[in-house]
């Protein structure tokens, strides 16, 4: 592989790797989280009680 194909390889590995620890960090790392999080509550028709 020429050193072009070297740089182009090292530089998206870098950026990859770096955009996943950051999204991490940030899922780890957000104040309040908790009171954020979103679920799926299913209500059919037919459990009307």
């Amino acid at each position: 592989m020429s050193t072009a194909g070297w740089l182009i390889l090292s530089a998206s590995v870098c950026g990859v790797t770096t955009l996943f620890s950051w999204c991490i960090y940030k899922v780890l790392t957000t104040p309040g989280s908790q009171e954020h999080l979103h679920g799926f509550e299913v209500e059919t028709p037919d459990h009307d009680t």
